[in-house]
């Protein structure tokens, strides 16, 4: 019999090599057919007398597996949503018996009498290495391409293929948790180390070692299904388990805030599951993950964090007759802390790079920022100095403009001055040939504007980095007037090779993400001026599901931009433009106070030198009359950071500077972190539904001013029902009502 996806070579010691290799894949997926046929190769080797035992690896290169597919997610789903407007018991029941397939085929794999043994070769996620988890042995090959993780949690969900109760039989039960409610990637040295590998062995020497387990006389029993088995590290109720579990509870509610289901049912299902028979256990986190996938919370992040961002991250905004671009090299205009970085990550994608700044010493300590990187990252682990050569050597500091002769793409990434702006467009383009395209990485000025100091405007476009570079994953790519579609193919073709997720936004000022932002923070002005403690407007921030509290973030953007932003908005739009009210905030802070924040070492926090830790500046709460904390209604005030901003997203939808629900979805949670439980913005309005949305809205305009003030979009989609994923459907293929 032969099979779509895998491959059967049995050698003369009957030992069986299944190798997983799908076809016009990069990546291993689990798919329902994979399934299948991984169902039926089980009963194949398992009715074979002449094969002994099984090897399973992957034919891809550097890559055992990346986990589910999209696609059996999303049937899974509509499967269930089919179902559940005819019969919701059924529905439940049909997708309870889905959400254990996978974990049924691998408890198949391990109690059919015959060993099997993962050699893992690459990166190995979720699924793929809950298989690994079900076979008896496990050997990884010793090198920096071996991921191993059960990063579930992040999207939404948890390991539901026997994931939470193998884990912990293999491995002491803190590290088990900490493993599977961070998602965090291990090392194979480290796997080995927890007990979840068995051997680490040099690439050429993984298959050899893993056929090696089987003719050696590997058992084709599992620990747990041993007599006598006893927990690593001892049971629930023990001493052991009395320093574990009430910690665990602790820093789950410290850490998630209650917010991510997901989390939450790790716990459950460990602590639980380990107290039954491990048959009864896998029901138990079956039961818990139809649970789970049935929580407004699993359903939105898995469609912002997993299907959405893949989908963006592979191109799904780039115009599809436009050649895909091959970069030979990339000029970059203004060597400061943004233009370094931009740089750096350039040439981490292998690209040469041209780095230009007014003097030469500038443009070396441009270069200098990416060696302090790799530095950093050698220290840790993370890189070679090999790495770290090959790197510098692609960048190439100067102060001639001639220099970026060849370019297919310049970036201009000096001061926030259309002076300045103006002569860099008009030096840089003198020297580039007519197919390139010039990008500003502004964040404030039109690119409408600056196109205007370009004689080739239809070749102009907005990059749009954020800080740090190196570390932040979102751009957002800035259309203007005449931008064509060309030079957005070369924008997102840029971006895609340096590894970021873009998002496509149409002119205007603060562009997306900055116009949420500046409200998150504005929100902030108000109840500091209303006379909210200052803590609890940042713990309230906190708790809503942002990562850093608005306060904080101020001090990290310096309060002294945030002045000149004001002035400049005052100067631009008028008086109506500005609260009068957070303009005597900012310059009583700047001016009266001096403190412009983290730069400067004191803002609306102090900052000590270390080891001490930041801490609310204690002169803050004198500046206006506080209230009774005891009198505030503290989940009014998360509501409020969470209603502020989802109203700026729908206000930026309606005005058609982001067209798809999937780029102001992702691009809030990457760009400033936005609740990710809620999927972003706009899922958690379309979550709460426009109707009540909007309700809610209106009540806080009433008592807070009209930055709650429902725009004219959403008070349209409360009277038809629709979300925001009906109306602006990103899927024209498909049925508009698939897409809500």
């Amino acid at each position: 019999m032969s099979y779509t996806n895998f491959t059967i070579e049995t050698d003369a010691d009957g030992i069986a090599l299944v190798t997983w290799d799908m076809p016009d894949k990069s990546m291993n997926v689990f798919t329902v057919e994979v399934l299948d046929e991984l169902d039926a190769i089980v009963d194949r080797i398992a009715g074979d007398d002449a094969v002994k035992g099984a090897v399973i690896t992957s034919g891809k290169k550097d890559s055992f597996s990346g986990g589910a597919d999209i696609s059996m997610l999303k049937k899974m789903f509509d499967i269930f949503n089919a179902e559940k407007t005819r019969d919701p018991d059924q529905a439940v029941k049909l997708l309870f018996d889905n959400a254990g397939r996978m974990s049924q085929i691998f408890r198949k794999l391990e109690t059919c009498g015959k060993p099997f043994v993962s050699a893992i070769n690459g990166t190995c996620m979720g699924g793929a290495f809950e298989l690994s988890l079900a076979c008896h042995g496990r050997v990884a090959a010793d090198t920096d391409a071996v991921k191993i993780a059960l990063p579930e949690v992040k999207i939404g969900i948890f390991p539901g293929a026997g994931g939470t109760q193998r884990v912990p039989r293999l491995t002491n039960q803190q590290d088990a948790l900490q493993m599977m409610t961070t998602g965090q990637n291990l090392k194979p040295a480290r796997a080995k180390a927890m007990g979840l590998v068995h051997e680490v062995v040099p690439p050429k020497k993984l298959i050899d070692a893993a056929k090696k387990m089987i003719r050696d006389g590997l058992k084709p029993v599992q620990p747990w299904d041993e007599k006598g088995f006893k927990l690593p590290g001892g049971n629930i109720y023990s001493a052991s388990g009395a320093n574990v579990w009430p910690a665990a509870s602790a820093i789950l509610r410290r850490e998630t805030h209650m917010n991510y289901p997901g989390a939450a049912a790790i716990l459950k299902c460990v602590y639980e599951g380990l107290q039954v028979p491990f048959d009864t256990a896998l029901v138990v986190e079956q039961r818990y993950f139809a649970q789970v996938l049935q929580t407004r919370e699993a359903g939105a992040m898995l469609r912002s964090l997993f299907v959405s961002l893949q989908e963006l991250n592979k191109g799904a905004r780039r115009p599809e007759d436009v050649k895909p671009t091959k970069f030979k090299k990339i000029g970059v205009v203004g060597a400061g802390f943004m233009g370094a970085g931009i740089a750096f990550v350039t040439a981490k994608a292998g690209i040469p790079v041209v780095l230009i700044d007014r003097e030469q010493e500038a443009a070396e300590k441009g270069k200098a920022h990416s060696a302090d990187l790799m530095k950093k990252a050698i220290q840790k682990g993370r890189a070679t100095q090999d790495d770290a050569d090959k790197l510098l050597s692609l960048i190439t500091p100067t102060t001639a403009y001639a220099d970026l002769d060849g370019c297919d793409l310049v970036i201009e990434a000096v001061f926030e001055d259309s002076g300045i702006k103006k002569a860099v467009t008009e030096q840089a383009e003198a020297n580039l040939k007519r197919t390139a395209v010039f990008a500003s990485n502004t964040s404030t000025i039109p690119i409408t504007d600056l196109a205007k100091n370009s004689a080739r405007p239809k070749n102009f476009i907005g990059i749009h980095f954020f800080s740090p570079v190196d570390k932040m994953m979102l751009v957002e790519v800035i259309l203007g007037k005449k931008t064509s579609d060309k030079a957005l193919a070369v924008a997102l073709d840029y971006v895609r090779a340096i590894k970021k997720t873009p998002i496509v936004v149409n002119d205007t000022r603060g562009f997306y993400v900055n116009r949420c932002v500046l409200r998150y923070m504005s929100e902030a002005y108000n109840m500091l001026i209303e006379g909210v403690p200052p803590a609890m407007i940042e713990n309230a921030a906190k708790m809503a599901g942002m990562p850093v509290g608005p306060l904080a973030l101020n001090d990290e953007t310096a309060i002294d931009l945030s002045q000149k932003i004001l002035k400049q908005t005052l100067n631009d739009l008028g008086e109506k433009a500005v609260d009068p009210r957070h303009v005597d905030l900012v310059n009583t802070m700047v001016d009266k106070h001096g403190r412009h924040g983290r730069k400067n070492g004191k803002g609306f926090y102090d900052y000590p030198q270390k080891p001490a830790q930041k801490h609310l500046w204690p002169e803050l709460k004198t500046l206006y009359p506080q209230q009774d904390p005891d009198a505030i209604d503290f989940a009014e005030l998360k509501e409020r950071f969470l209603y502020v901003i989802a109203l700026e997203a729908a206000r930026v939808m309606g005005e058609g500077i982001v067209t798809d629900p999937r780029e102001a979805d992702v691009g809030s949670i990457l760009a400033f972190g936005f609740a990710p439980y809620t999927g972003g913005t706009l899922s958690y309005i379309d979550g709460i539904g426009a109707e009540a949305f909007v309700a809610r809205a209106r009540q806080l305009q009433k008592r807070y001013g009209t930055q709650f003030k429902p725009p004219r979009l959403l008070t349209d989609m409360a009277k038809t029902g629709e979300t925001f994923y009906r109306r602006f459907n990103p899927y024209p293929e498909l049925e508009r009502a698939d897409a809500a």
